[in-house]
């Protein structure tokens, strides 16, 4: 006869009683739900935007260049990626700063949402960042080598200033992800001690 390892699934202990001040501090993290309801409306908004740049190249797909057609493109996945961001935040900063959503079996929980944490949504946040500008930044090159650009503020001196602030993304990102290496390393050299 074999003994079957218990399992964690069953309820939840009860919860220590919180003095008065505990429970208000502690309870203020639900005033971020309104922020996170808020965010599914911009998301909403974006399948709007989505769907209206979508029609616009399809109903137009016979009339545009080439090039038309690639800026359509990179528009549709600047707000694909734009829209992830939002699901990154929504979800990640839900589960980490308000309540646990205990999805925890179901199968469309998201892969990285078992190990999120301020620091990991952090990196993921930055390099989403860096996603998008990279390409708001391809954008603008095939604009700015397009000799007959239809944004008239598109000068040099513009390209150069993002172009430095996608750099700065980028050493942002690093500089997180280094700082985040290093705590870490930290932490298990005092928990080793």
């Amino acid at each position: 006869m074999s003994v079957e390892p218990e399992t964690t699934t069953g309820p939840r202990p009860p919860s220590p009683r919180l003095g008065l001040l505990p429970m208000i501090i502690f309870g203020s993290r639900w005033l971020q739900l309104p922020l996170y309801l808020g965010l599914i409306v911009a998301q909403c908004v974006y399948i709007v935007l989505f769907l209206k740049e979508l029609w616009h190249l399809a109903s137009h797909a016979l009339d545009l260049t080439e090039q038309e057609i690639m800026m359509s493109v990179l528009a549709l996945i600047d707000v694909v990626m734009i829209s992830n961001l939002l699901v990154m935040v929504i979800v990640g900063g839900y589960e980490t700063f308000v309540s646990r959503l205990d999805l925890q079996g179901h199968p469309d929980e998201p892969e990285w949402l078992g190990h999120v944490n301020a620091s990991v949504l952090k990196i993921k946040l930055a390099m989403a960042i860096i996603g998008i500008s990279s390409i708001a930044l391809l954008r603008t090159f095939i604009e700015a080598g397009n000799l007959g650009s239809s944004r008239a503020s598109l000068t040099e001196n513009g390209v150069m200033w993002q172009v430095l602030i996608h750099i700065t993304f980028v050493a942002s990102a690093i500089g997180i992800a280094f700082v985040d290496r290093f705590s870490d390393t930290s932490t298990r050299k005092h928990q080793e001690e």
